[in-house]
């Protein structure tokens, strides 16, 4: 991976603070502290995420080192950035189960030993109450409720947090405590990330430069996220991985293609320009894309079976060579019952919406494929079938053991 400063100023970026100041940084011999914080709300992260860990290992790859920080304490208060309400905080006991599971993702691009990581509870929980104060003491009220989601709420007329307002300084506490040269994040956490400027000048540190990133939309378009229920998770198994990734709208590959992978722009550009003039499909860069994705958090072998289980499913029409498997009795069964003891559907409702879509598909052991299209549907059940549940999801019900031939 040849880098420039350049890559790291401009790919993927939305804004520099201070951008001269950082170029000559990076210029100099010095080794940059990179700081990157994420509350562990979920167990799980996404391509959002991800998008600042590349960049994160970007800076990596020039000699300089990430200070990953997992906020469990500031997890325990609930960032308000770009929420039109408050978080639900989280306990102590969740914050830290959700920490558990980052490493394992950490670890998937950035190199950990030459790395430093942190739980903000090592430090945030032995501040005495009147160090705190004397550091609030230097933010109003006004100065808070300038940011954009609480200024908004305050003119719906709606409740904003005491908590909630001192959640930037926390945070920016945290850039002085691995005295941070550098600070990543989304855009939507500018305002935190200026803040940790001001707390740093406060304990008489030079102030971190800011890099943010786009924000990274969903397939659908919409901002990612787990409560929108569109994200890509670094977790996902690698077929759907490349599937999530196959299914983004064809608008969104350049900017995927600059937050989720190291594959040269100028290149991305060319093939683009060739599909708009109809000498290459889009599809084929989406799959470039997907594997280049998958292969960052799964390795090129897993990716590359991503690819020919797909294309098996979409192009030649086959079954995928891993299928979930259940035993089941013989007999008749609604098609509903069915569904929801697959796993792959969470309720009967949901069930009846995706048939109502035309997304459940049986293939019978003799060969007859059959679109269910009438959730009241009761479905004669032996020796084996194959459900297709929406575009990815697949299981296999069975009566005996196949593994051990029928």
């Amino acid at each position: 991976m040849k880098l420039s400063i350049e890559d790291i100023l401009e790919r993927g970026v939305e804004e520099v603070i201070e951008k001269e100041h950082l170029k000559k940084a990076l210029a100099s011999k010095k080794k940059l502290r990179i700081k990157y914080g994420i509350d562990p709300t979920d167990p799980r992260l996404h391509l959002g995420h991800a998008a600042c860990l590349l960049k994160l290992k970007e800076f990596q790859e020039l000699g300089h080192i990430p200070v990953l920080i997992i906020g469990d304490f500031t997890a325990q208060i609930g960032d308000a950035s770009d929420k039109p309400k408050a978080r639900k905080p989280l306990s102590q006991k969740e914050a830290q189960e959700n920490a558990r599971f980052y490493l394992k993702e950490f670890g998937k691009v950035i190199d950990l030993k030459k790395a430093e990581v942190y739980q903000n509870s090592k430090w945030l929980k032995k501040i005495k109450i009147q160090n705190f104060i004397s550091l609030v003491s230097h933010f109003t009220a006004q100065q808070m409720i300038q940011r954009r989601n609480f200024k908004e709420r305050w003119e719906r007329g709606e409740a904003i947090g005491v908590h909630e307002v001192l959640y930037p300084i926390l945070q920016g506490y945290d850039s002085v405590m691995v005295r941070a040269d550098v600070e990543i994040g989304g855009f939507d956490q500018l305002f935190n990330l200026k803040i940790g400027r001001e707390v740093q000048r406060i304990f008489s540190q030079k102030p971190q430069d800011i890099i943010t990133l786009k924000m990274l939309p969903g397939p659908d378009g919409k901002k990612m996220s787990k409560s929108e229920g569109n994200a890509i998770f670094l977790n996902d198994p690698p077929e759907e991985m490349y599937g999530k990734i196959m299914a983004i709208d064809d608008s969104l590959i350049l900017l995927y293609f600059e937050l989720c992978t190291f594959y040269p722009i100028k290149q991305v550009l060319k093939m683009i320009q060739k599909a708009k003039e109809g000498k290459m499909n889009f599809k084929e860069i989406k799959s470039i894309l997907a594997q280049e994705v998958t292969s960052i958090f799964w390795g090129q072998k897993e990716a590359q079976k991503a690819k020919e289980n797909f294309e098996k499913i979409f192009k030649e029409k086959k079954l995928p060579d891993k299928i979930p498997s259940l035993k089941l009795k013989t007999g008749d069964y609604s098609i509903l019952d069915i569904l929801v003891m697959s796993g792959q559907v969470s309720s009967k409702s949901e069930a009846k919406r995706i048939i109502l879509q035309g997304g459940v598909k049986i293939y019978f052991h003799d060969g007859k494929i059959k679109v269910i299209n009438d959730w009241h549907e009761k479905i004669k059940f032996e020796n084996e079938i194959v459900i297709r549940i929406g575009k990815r999801k697949f299981v296999r019900f069975y009566e005996k053991d196949f593994t051990k031939g029928k």
